[in-house]
């Protein structure tokens, strides 16, 4: 068929044709940002989940629709080996300059500008990483002890109250948030907190991966009462269907439901791969309707693909070692998996490979969903790790 017009969209948060099956979590988010707009209670809001599930998707529709409701987002994506100063200090200053478009706003922006520059230039002698200045007369006494947690509760502070004054919110907005340092975590925490207590309209709707849930916990001990975590999973069958079949009924195409059970079967829901096998179903197609030997065919074109790409760059982060912890795991299956189980595929002991499981954590790969267990990120890792590695390679005993 016309690959002029295929309607599909996979991609790195690229937003879907149809967003199937998210509405209730855009409109909890909603509700949240409105009631924080107007002064009242609300927790920030963190979605984990998986790759491919769609939470940078999610995270930017919400934003869209708060900037369209008149608020002023400062979005963030927190990248490895980056600190939170680093990223945090420009957006915050596009988010004031945003903020600061009348001259009665400028006035009231001028407490947070001075914060903000008092937060560069003592960060800077912290954080090496930190390529910005700020030019502008920083705020004496405020944010600029050099100590993270203080400096950075005054910094939103201000701008919470330079939010409050324009009469609007702030809404800090930050992607991969399992990357920031668990102690800079503990910093945010802390500063969110004190504008909560303080009623200020400032808040922060983030996503990160299913770590992030213990990582919170482990940086500060009332992180469970200061926001809201929502799970992020695969579409149920319907919302899958749905996500699949209405961009292709929009352009006056249709599925078999034999195509349809196919895909969202090989998929398991996963909105990122819905795309994948919807883009490849419809370019196997000669004519409408898909039906299952396209869909299969689309399985083929589409699993080639993701090794080639979306897999492969994940896996070519690893080194040897880590290769291996994963190729073992695949070993047991999709999982999640007991990490004594791991190890007895590797022929060690749990602590012989307990730091090569913790490196994987820390880059993303994996995670623990239960003390002890161990699971893949990324959907449909198993398979690729076993046809990428078809034979689990044990280095040589020594002795």
């Amino acid at each position: 068929m016309d690959p002029r017009r295929n309607p599909y969209a996979p991609g790195a948060g690229t937003p879907p044709p149809e967003l199937a099956g998210r509405d209730d979590i855009i409109e909890r988010a909603s509700i949240a940002l409105d009631r924080i707009t107007h002064g009242r209670a609300a927790r920030s809001l963190i979605m984990y989940g998986l790759r491919g599930v769609g939470k940078t998707v999610l995270l930017q529709r919400i934003a869209t629709q708060a900037e369209a409701d008149g608020m002023t987002t400062v979005v963030i994506e927190s990248p490895e080996g980056r600190s939170l100063p680093s990223v945090l200090g420009p957006a915050l200053r596009a988010g004031l300059i945003r903020m600061s478009r009348t001259e009665a706003a400028k006035a009231a922006a001028k407490r947070a500008w001075g914060a903000l520059a008092s937060f560069v230039k003592a960060a800077k002698l912290k954080y090496e990483d930190i390529e910005f200045n700020i030019d502008l007369e920083s705020e004496a006494g405020v944010a600029d002890s050099g100590d993270l947690e203080a400096d950075l509760t005054d910094l939103v502070v201000c701008v919470g109250e330079c939010a409050a004054d324009y009469k609007t919110a702030a809404v800090l907005v930050i992607d991969e948030l399992q990357y920031i340092p668990e102690t800079q975590l503990a910093a945010l925490i802390t500063a969110l907190h004190r504008a909560n207590q303080k009623q200020l309209p400032i808040t922060l709707v983030a996503a990160g991966l299913p770590q992030l849930l213990g990582q919170m916990g482990r940086a500060k001990s009332y992180a469970e009462r200061l926001f809201e975590f929502v799970p992020i999973g695969p579409l149920d069958p319907v919302s899958a269907s749905q996500a699949l079949s209405v961009p292709a009924e929009q352009e006056g195409v249709s599925y078999t439901e034999e195509a349809i059970t196919e895909i969202t079967s090989r998929t398991e829901g996963y909105p990122y791969f819905l795309q994948e096998w919807g883009k490849h179903a419809w370019s196997a197609a000669d004519e409408p309707p898909i039906d299952i030997d396209d869909a299969r065919r689309a399985t083929e074109i589409a699993l080639a693909e993701l090794d080639a790409s979306f897999f492969r760059v994940r896996y070519d982060r690893l080194t040897p070692s880590e290769k291996r912890y994963m190729r073992a795991m695949a070993e047991l299956g999709p999982g999640p998996h007991r990490s004594g189980d791991i190890a007895e595929v590797l022929g060690k002991s749990i602590n012989t490979v307990a730091p090569t499981r913790a490196k994987l954590i820390e880059k993303g790969m994996i995670f623990s969903p239960a003390h002890g267990d161990t699971a893949f990120t990324v959907p449909l890792f198993d398979g690729f790790m076993k046809r990428t590695m078809p034979a689990l390679e044990r280095p040589p005993r020594k002795g």
